[in-house]
């Protein structure tokens, strides 16, 4: 599918129309995806299905995908429903990013299970399962597992195209499960996951998907980018859990090192609150050199 670039937006109840304005702006840029935040604890989100159909609403080319669902929040029967109902609606723009869920207590406050580690993984490859299996027409879908069971619900409707599922994790299990089933890794921000520990990660990664026979190149790879483009030079460059602040050239540097070095191949913005002048400097200035200096290498 070649390299790829979108932007993250968070639900923020109060800056609804910030969040389309960002959307549309993306799109007119000709930016490739957007990312909705999915915090449903978060008392200033809204939610982020009911934000990811207006972005769809005032769009029409660009896809847009929840990164990531909370899945303890989110049944996943449900959301393969939802996940469906937004592709056809838009004509296969949608993708589904699914996480275990991050901040436990958000989580059990909101009436969540209590599930950590181990189990939380495990709920996460249960809901994987039933997910696709309900996107099979004409087909009795029944798992039994220690966190999700269904019992002979019938699969349908099918997506528009054939929705990638991306899952959001950091953990060494939890990479093992993307090797092994997930169809993209997001990565998450450096302050979660530092920069030095991505290209290890990806390893991790290819080695369990080829323990299970799987190609590690059908893998789509999402870099999560936070900070400020300026006009200013970046010294030093960003190491540990820092963000990047500097100016387009070094940006556009460091995304084809991250997709030399890391193999990443899509890039996701984080911009610093609800700025459409930062989504137009990515566009406009960071997409352009960053694509010309991946051809090069």
């Amino acid at each position: 599918m070649g390299v790829r670039f979108g932007i993250s937006i968070p639900p923020t109840a109060a800056a609804l129309e910030d969040v389309l304005d960002m959307t549309t702006a993306a799109e007119q840029e000709g930016l490739d995806l957007v990312g909705i935040q999915d915090h449903p604890y978060a008392p200033e989100f809204g939610d982020t299905f009911a934000v990811l159909g207006a972005c769809l609403g005032v769009t029409s080319r660009i896809s847009v995908y929840p990164g990531v669902a909370n899945m303890p929040l989110r049944r996943p029967s449900m959301l393969a429903k939802q996940a469906a109902t937004f592709d056809l609606l838009s004509g296969g723009r949608f993708e589904l990013g699914v996480g275990a869920g991050a901040f436990e207590d958000g989580i059990l406050a909101m009436g969540g299970p209590d599930l950590k580690g181990r189990a939380a993984l495990c709920a996460l490859e249960e809901g994987i399962e039933i997910i696709r299996a309900t996107w099979r027409p004409g087909r009795l879908v029944s798992v039994q597992g220690d966190q999700y069971t269904v019992q002979g619900i019938a699969g349908g409707p099918a997506p528009a195209h054939n929705v990638r599922i991306w899952i959001g994790a950091m953990g060494p299990r939890a990479l093992d499960l993307i090797g092994r089933v997930g169809d993209g890794w997001v990565a998450p921000l450096p302050n979660w996951l530092p920069w030095e520990k991505w290209r290890g990660a990806q390893d991790r990664i290819d080695a369990a998907a080829r323990a299970e026979g799987r190609d590690p190149s059908a893998i789509t790879r999402m870099a999560a980018l936070p900070g400020v483009i300026s006009d200013q030079s970046l010294r030093p460059r960003p190491r540990g859990n820092d963000p990047v602040n500097g100016s387009a050239r070094e940006w556009a540097e460091i995304i084809a090192a991250l997709h030399r070095n890391a193999r990443f191949d899509t890039f996701i913005y984080w911009p610093p609150g609800f700025d459409v002048d930062q989504v137009q400097r990515f566009a406009r200035r960071v997409v352009p050199l960053a694509r010309e200096m991946i051809s090069m290498a």
